[in-house]
């Protein structure tokens, strides 16, 4: 729990699911590699490193700017709950843009001040007139009129959601001038392209009408449009019996007893086995799939989010799970610390058995597709039907952001800066003696 020393108490680590994802699959392609080169097998590896996948920020643009073209099938990797592989009720839309207001001409806010000649006197118009509202007060209406209007976007079905994240307000102090600028990122998540259409819309609507309420401008600026998965059941069924050739993992004890030490640092009563069960088992794909289905309605194709979808356009694509555990809860409806879970992700005896289960499997499913020409051809058959003929096919979906799409490097992003203090979160790390706490 103790953050790290001389940073801020909220400044970033990465010891979540993610920092196994990489290396798990890059391990799969090393292994591949090796077996290619020791039998003399010809294919071609393509491994994507893919930054910014928290915003699902690059594989909508690789996608529109031809990475994947040519490809003939992806094997996409992700740390979850279970062993398995995903069959049909793959990951929804995520849609991502930051709306900026500035307040450019707060001169032109038509406005009285308390005396006949406010507006003549220089000296003394800044103190007896009206301020323009400014880009904080557009940020603020932004914010609350798409909390009021978040309930008449859509029903409250189909598990969609809508998140924002203040990029910037004001960056100046608590003067009497007019804030030039604000910036509030939106994110928003569903099983279908035209809700996600739908949103677009008011959020659009509702930074107009703030923007006009405040003597702002509003701009848009998209981060990331990213489509809906497209199950390949063929080869979600072919990765599966690879996985099961690897074998479920298990845990050693020192796993679990780091596990029971989180346990009782919280108050718990450790536990014998502080990991779910279904870490150290494999799931059929049909047996996930209906697990999943329980917690939807028989209309919604598509649930959570995540850009792998993106290149599930261009080819047969898998959707590989491998546990990274998580504590058992002591009763329903505990939940953990994220601490706690984040702890784990830093020890490489709970963290290796999925990852190497998911390396083996990745690297067993692309060397059957380069052996077995007959396993991709299945995938592509299938992957032709559902997209009405293959890559621009009549039921095929484009990529969501134009060619040209310039990626939002621009935007003020939480990042390590240095400084002349030194080296710091880009929020400085705060003197605990310099505050009180209230209440």
């Amino acid at each position: 729990q103790q953050p790290r020393a001389g940073l801020h108490p909220y400044a970033a680590g990465h010891t979540d699911p993610h920092s196994m994802l990489g290396v798990g699959a890059l391990a799969g392609v090393l292994g591949a590699k090796a077996a290619m080169e020791r039998h003399g097998l010809a294919g071609t590896l393509r491994f994507f490193g893919e930054p910014a996948e928290k915003v699902c920020g690059s594989k909508p643009v690789h996608a529109t700017k031809g990475y994947y073209d040519g490809a003939d099938a992806f094997l996409s990797y992700h740390p979850m709950n279970a062993n398995t592989t995903l069959w049909e009720t793959h990951c929804g839309s995520y849609w991502s843009a930051v709306f900026t207001f500035e307040c450019a001409e707060p001169e032109k806010w038509a406005a009285l001040g308390q005396s006949p000649t406010a507006m003549t006197d220089s000296a003394a118009s800044s103190h007896i007139t009206a301020r323009c509202p400014g880009a904080i007060d557009a940020l603020c209406l932004m914010y609350t009129t798409t909390k009021y209007t978040k309930e008449a976007m859509f029903p409250h079905t189909g598990t969609w959601t809508l998140n924002e994240f203040v990029l910037a307000a004001g960056d100046a102090t608590a003067d009497n001038l007019p804030p030039r600028i604000a910036q509030i990122q939106y994110s928003w998540r569903s099983p279908q392209l035209d809700i996600q259409e739908r949103i677009w819309s008011v959020l659009e609507s509702n930074a107009k009408a703030a923007a006009a309420a405040t003597g702002c401008q509003a701009w848009a600026q998209w981060v990331t449009k990213t489509r809906v998965g497209l199950a390949n059941n063929a080869l979600a069924d072919l990765t599966y019996r690879n996985m099961e050739l690897a074998g479920a993992p298990t845990y050693a004890e020192e796993a679990k007893q780091f596990g029971r030490d989180l346990q009782q640092a919280l108050g718990l009563e450790p536990m014998a086995e502080p990991f779910a069960d279904s870490y150290e088992q494999l799931t059929p794909p049909q047996e996930y799939e209906a697990a999943t289905r329980t917690l939807l309605p028989a209309w919604q194709e598509h649930f959570t989010s995540d850009d792998y979808v993106d290149y599930m356009w261009h080819a047969p694509t898998v959707r590989i799970y491998a546990g990274r555990p998580t504590l058992r809860p002591p009763h329903p409806g505990y939940q953990y610390p994220a601490w706690a879970y984040n702890a784990m992700g830093g020890r490489a005896e709970i963290i290796d058995p999925g990852m190497f289960l998911a390396a083996k499997t990745i690297a067993g499913t692309a060397l059957d597709l380069i052996e077995q020409p007959e396993e991709l051809a299945r995938a592509k058959a299938e992957f032709d039907k559902r997209t009405g003929g293959g890559v621009g096919g009549s039921q095929w979906v484009d990529p969501l952001l134009p060619a040209d799409f310039f990626p939002p490097i621009d935007l003020r992003w939480p990042e390590y800066v240095t400084t002349e203090r030194g080296e710091e979160w880009w929020l400085p790390t705060p003197n605990p003696e310099a505050r009180q706490r209230l209440g």
